[in-house]
């Protein structure tokens, strides 16, 4: 089955460095270098492309499946550039090109080394760049709502992540 379809394009390199505010007051992803539009050979869909540090904790696993890069993928990578842009931090630490990433604590609140930040922006960061997916947002869509709503209609706080599923090993 394909990774994306016809219509949509999937860039697996989304960062700060790749996100551009143009002139015309609107945002732009540059460098398509390592993107997905679904005709790619499974070879090429299959690779591990992308920034370490933006990359969701499913792209470090095990399961093929999870692995392969998706739009929930660039989703989370826009977190952690929002994240980035916020607070001058990554919510999970660098990692280089050689290692693993690591993903033993919940990222701290944006507006805990900002405290400018609004405790509704810092909801909505969490959630984009949840450890776990099924916090996370589903779609563009529903992010982009939730950042136009901002206070109006803010969302809920996320619990932590039980130390037994951070870390099973330490438990």
């Amino acid at each position: 089955s394909d990774v994306c379809s016809s219509d949509l394009l999937i860039h697996r390199d989304i960062k700060p460095e790749n996100v551009h505010l143009g002139q015309d007051g609107q945002w732009r992803l540059l460098d398509l270098g390592v993107a997905l539009s679904g005709k790619e050979p499974e070879s090429v869909r299959s690779l591990h492309a992308g920034t370490p540090s933006y990359m969701n904790p499913e792209q470090w696993g095990d399961d093929e499946q999870t692995k392969v890069s998706n739009p929930q993928s660039d989703l989370f990578a826009l977190g952690v550039t929002l994240y980035e842009w916020l607070t001058g931090r990554l919510p999970y630490g660098q990692v280089e090109p050689y290692q693993i990433g690591r993903y033993r604590r919940d990222p701290v609140a944006p507006s805990r080394l900002r405290p400018d930040v609004p405790i509704w922006l810092d909801h909505v960061v969490l959630k984009a760049v949840a450890r776990d997916p099924r916090q996370r947002f589903e779609t563009a869509e529903e992010f982009a709502l939730a950042l136009e709503r901002g206070a109006s209609r803010p969302l809920n706080a996320l619990g932590t992540t039980p130390l037994a599923m951070r870390n099973p090993a330490l438990l």
